[in-house]
């Protein structure tokens, strides 16, 4: 059901226009959930290595998916240590 809402949505022109500025920030989600889940981390643990509290965590998590706020490349950084990972930024034409 929420597949065909969805595809609804997407069929008004302004809704995939908005969907589609935002799938960087989609797609940086999807992978630190990845990258969390993988860890096999909790947004507490997250929270704990990166010296912070975990409504921090959630907020960080969620504000990629609302675009109404930037996580800085230093927040970025420190999350993608405590998983463990690194982080990379690139320009692509």
């Amino acid at each position: 059901m929420l597949r065909g809402k969805k595809e609804k949505a997407l069929s008004n022109e302004l809704v995939r226009e908005e969907n589609e500025s935002l799938k960087p920030e989609f797609n940086l989600l999807r992978e630190m959930l990845k990258a969390r889940q993988d860890a096999g981390l909790s947004q507490a643990d997250i929270a704990d290595r990166m010296g912070t509290k975990p409504p921090a965590i959630t907020r960080l998590e969620s504000s990629l998916t609302s675009g109404r706020h930037s996580p800085s490349i230093a927040t970025l950084k420190k999350y993608a240590e405590a998983v463990n990972c690194h982080l990379e930024i690139k320009l692509v034409h």
